[in-house]
């Protein structure tokens, strides 16, 4: 028998590191060029399968600007996992990248945690992986929104390790 179960999904990072076009990708199958900043949240809404589960993740793509410190203590409350990202083509969005996971796992300390490196598509192979390694926090999926790669397979990945916490 089939349960199902929804999940609170967050994601955070810097300012235009491509969130919300991760969630468009991951939802709608879309991909804008236009850059369109995100204002407090959005919330968006997709169900998965996993096993025997049917997950409906509520996904919340906080505004980059008013991430972490700056965000109503409000987003936090019921979060089940959360995916933090990083433009890979701007150095500067992962300088703080350790202290912004260690005030998220203070801030939810049950949640699972993955990190990931957007914007795979503006590199070539050996430029991405030398570019990957200076990150201070190994991505766990490095993403291109634009082109769709591992965008599905990071979702997945965080549902999975969601509901290996809730089964443990």
């Amino acid at each position: 028998m089939t349960e199902f179960l929804s999940k609170k999904v967050i994601l955070a990072g810097p300012l235009a590191v491509g969130k919300t076009s991760l969630v468009q990708k991951f939802v709608y199958n879309k991909f804008s060029e236009k850059y369109i900043s995100t204002i407090g949240v959005r919330i968006e809404k997709k169900v998965i399968d996993m096993d025997s589960h049917k997950l409906n993740l509520i996904i919340w793509d906080l505004a980059g600007e008013s991430t972490q410190k700056k965000s109503p203590q409000s987003y936090f409350l019921g979060t089940n996992g959360i995916i933090y990202v990083v433009d890979i083509s701007r150095p500067p969005t992962f300088l703080n990248i350790q202290a912004e996971i260690d005030y998220l796992k203070q801030k939810v300390p049950n949640a699972p945690i993955i990190v990931i490196g957007n914007k795979a598509d503006l590199f070539k192979k050996e430029e991405l992986e030398e570019t990957v390694s200076i990150i201070p926090v190994k991505p766990d999926f490095v993403t291109s929104a634009k082109t769709g790669d591992l965008v599905n397979e990071m979702f997945e990945e965080l549902a999975s390790r969601i509901l290996d916490l809730q089964t443990s």
